[in-house]
């Protein structure tokens, strides 16, 4: 059952094979159309590709040719549409009845391929050809598009305009309205980002310009601050130095004071131990006389007089003690800093 089956297929297919090779081309061109008109693109595409390996008749191949970019066209295959539509240019003159047709067609071919710069010309060339009003309004149309397309608003309005104000009858006098509207809308939009970014742009500047200042001030207040503490350190250094020097001239004096006060104490020290020897001799000698005689003034006066240089003694050591100190302590501050 199954083999009736595929076997009644296969004749059917051949059946409709041998039906189509029959047919003469242009009853494939007519086919053609005909799925052309339904919306079957790319059936429409393979039955006209037929017609061209079909016949010699150049006309009959560039019709079909013609119909195949449409197809093409409309089927969003736009690489393939602009290749076949430029054959179509090349082969027939410009008094052909679908030449300017086919110049229109590729104008939208390359605004949907982003090629607006190439698309404004084609456009302008169909305009310039064509005299119907509404063939004119949609050249002017697609021309608007790709100026807004380009950025170009003003010349895109300005197009749109010639649209609404020279045919208002136009089929695209509605979509031309719109898109007016729509350019307005967009210069306000671009508008508002300008202004955006250059408030954004203008606070960039103002946070610099602070930052900028600040980084100025705290250098001048470091600045200030390391000649201050100059200024400081040099002041100690020379109250210091002063103290130092007087302190020096103290201590010389105090040194001087000492020495001859040491000699003055060896010069007591050595009176009063021939002073001793003589009162033990003479105490020898004479003894009730001796114990009769009153002491020597000599003796009271020169245990003031060392006592006097002892404390004078001491005073010149802790002078110079402190001295040391001092000298101690500059030097280390001066390290540290």
């Amino acid at each position: 059952m199954v083999l009736k089956r595929t076997s009644l297929t296969m004749v059917l297919m051949i059946c409709m094979c041998s039906f189509t090779f029959a047919q003469t081309p242009k009853e494939l061109l007519d086919k053609g159309l005909e799925l052309y008109r339904d919306g079957k693109w790319q059936d429409a595409v393979l039955m006209l590709r037929r017609v061209q390996t079909s016949t010699d008749d150049g006309a009959l191949k560039n019709d079909a040719l013609y119909w195949i970019s449409s197809a093409e066209l409309f089927a969003g295959a736009y690489e393939a549409a602009l290749q076949d539509v430029e054959n179509y240019l090349k082969n027939v003159p410009s008094t052909d009845t679908k030449y300017y047709e086919a110049v229109y067609n590729k104008g939208r071919i390359l605004y949907y391929l982003n090629q607006y710069d190439g698309a404004i010309p084609v456009f302008k060339t169909y305009a310039d050809a064509v005299q119907d009003p509404s063939r004119k309004s949609s050249a002017y149309y697609w021309i608007g598009e790709c100026l807004f397309a380009l950025g170009r608003l003003d010349e895109a309005r300005n197009t749109f305009l010639i649209i609404t104000e020279k045919y208002p009858q136009s089929p695209k006098y509605e979509a031309a309205n719109y898109r007016i509207a729509l350019v307005d809308q967009k210069k306000i939009e671009n508008e508002l980002l300008n202004l955006l970014k250059w408030s954004h742009e203008e606070s960039l500047r103002t946070v610099e310009e602070y930052q900028r200042r600040e980084r100025a001030y705290e250098q001048a207040i470091l600045a200030y601050q390391k000649r201050i503490a100059d200024m400081l350190k040099d002041t100690h250094l020379a109250d210091l130095e002063k103290e130092n020097k007087e302190l020096k001239q103290r201590l010389a004096e105090a040194e001087a004071a000492l020495a001859a006060a040491s000699v003055t104490v060896s010069k007591v020290e050595s009176a009063q131990a021939a002073e001793e020897n003589k009162a033990q001799d003479t105490l020898a000698a004479e003894p009730a006389k001796a114990a009769d005689a009153p002491k020597a003034d000599s003796a009271t006066l020169t245990q003031e007089q060392v006592e006097k240089l002892l404390a004078l003694k001491a005073s010149a050591l802790e002078l110079q003690k402190v001295l040391l100190n001092r000298l101690s302590e500059s030097a280390g501050q001066g390290e540290k800093k």
